[in-house]
């Protein structure tokens, strides 16, 4: 069980590139990858909200709970 990181499918449909979306986020491209295959232990409030922001979504459909 777990938080499965939908990041890449988001960017996928709104045709956004990582190296895009981490200028405007202010974070290394490697940080994002990260981020985007779910090997990270956390995210800042700050940063998610930046993600939200520029891909025009909510947390919601970047993050979900996946039981099992």
């Amino acid at each position: 069980m777990g938080i499965e990181v939908r990041l890449a499918v988001v960017l996928a449909e709104r045709g956004v590139s990582g190296r895009e979306l981490a200028e405007h986020v202010g974070i290394t491209e490697a940080n994002l990858s990260l981020l985007r295959k779910g090997r990270v232990k956390g995210v800042r409030f700050e940063t998610l909200a930046r993600i939200c922001e520029y891909l025009e979504c909510q947390p919601g459909d970047l993050l979900v709970y996946r039981e099992g």
